[in-house]
């Protein structure tokens, strides 16, 4: 990823796009949930690069390969094997590419096929009104962070925050694709655990930071991303949401750094629930000394005294949830659960 080059060069958009500046942002819809049709077997999907470029060819075919197992047929962004620096083409082509496939209805489906850095530069380039004119599901994670707040605070479609195309697809993450898309069950997220001759189960292990139970709103992504965009017309409203997190590769003071961001934006002091999932090469470096990511929590999120937990199995890891974005879900921070109350498709 680069995430982190990329969050310095944020400073420059205002200089690089002096037309596309936030007063002139697409005034956000009435944001009530807007759910997306469902899709089944048979359907075309589109694939698309709102991010980073693909650095290996073969990665395309893999995505392609995947989807096409899924049941699926595929339809190429014009732009998707573009490259402009890092990124997958410039900003209005990767915008067209995700507004073409809004408004083509023949795709059913759009799926990111990786992540990097890149996609809140479309924010402003983003057809809101055609997204709300024709819902259909948005897949992907980290970077696409970008994409599903910015969709749902504009236009109140339920997004989702899950594998990418040319990511893992192991019998896990397969299994809860059609359980989610095709079968339409009310899920319940519970971590898995793997079979161990230890005495103690370890991995994929929640920690109960505070107890209790929460309904609410579930809206967040990766810490990185989310925070990038606070004070912007494409951050959502998490008032009385649950807010979920995941990060890869920061270590724990920038964690503190951006969890002072949340909360000096206002947005620990409006949710019901928060959850913490896999913060991926998150350890302490050297030097000095460091708080470690426990503390961090500890900090920002006790005194919140929500229903709170970590370790969900949301983030960069190889088996993941599948989470509806803008959902209503009720969440157990004893069990370490995420239920969904009601369907999200129409």
């Amino acid at each position: 990823m680069q995430k982190r080059a990329f969050l310095k060069s944020l400073g420059l958009l205002s200089a690089s796009f002096p037309l596309l500046s936030f007063d002139t942002a697409h005034a956000a819809f009435d944001a009530k949930t807007l759910l997306p049709k469902a899709i089944k077997k048979g359907d075309t999907v589109g694939l698309i690069a709102p991010s980073a470029a693909v650095a290996d060819r073969m990665q395309f075919t893999f995505a392609q390969e995947a989807l096409e197992a899924l049941g699926f047929k595929v339809k190429l962004g014009e732009n998707l094997k573009n490259r402009y620096g890092h990124l997958a083409g410039t900003d209005a082509e990767r915008a067209a590419d995700l507004n073409e496939m809004f408004a083509n209805n023949e795709v059913k489906a759009i799926v990111s096929i990786r992540g990097g850095s890149g996609a809140a530069r479309i924010l402003p380039l983003i057809d809101y009104k055609n997204i709300a004119k024709n819902p259909k599901p948005l897949l992907g994670y980290s970077d696409i962070t970008a994409l599903h707040c910015a969709i749902h605070a504009q236009t109140g479609l339920i997004t989702f925050h899950g594998p990418m195309g040319s990511g893992g697809w192991n019998s896990f993450n397969v299994a809860q694709f059609e359980k989610v898309f095709f079968d339409q069950e009310k899920m319940t997220y519970e971590n898995i655990h793997p079979e161990s001759d230890d005495l103690v189960v370890k991995p994929n292990r929640i920690q109960t930071l505070t107890s209790g139970t929460a309904e609410g709103k579930i809206l967040g992504g990766n810490l990185t991303v989310l925070t990038a965009i606070s004070g912007s017309p494409y951050y959502p409203d998490f008032k009385d949401a649950i807010l979920f997190i995941e990060d890869i590769g920061e270590d724990p003071y920038k964690i503190d750094r951006m969890m002072s961001t949340l909360k000096l934006n206002g947005t620990l002091d409006q949710i019901k629930g928060f959850i913490f999932g896999q913060c991926s090469d998150c350890e302490p470096g050297g030097g000095y000394g460091s708080l470690t990511l426990d503390q961090v929590l500890d900090d920002y999120i006790l005194p919140l005294n929500i229903p709170a937990y970590s370790g969900a199995m949301i983030g960069h890891i190889s088996k993941q949830f599948i989470l509806p974005v803008g959902a209503k879900v009720a969440m157990d921070a004893d069990k370490g659960t995420i239920s969904l109350l009601s369907s999200v498709f129409q």
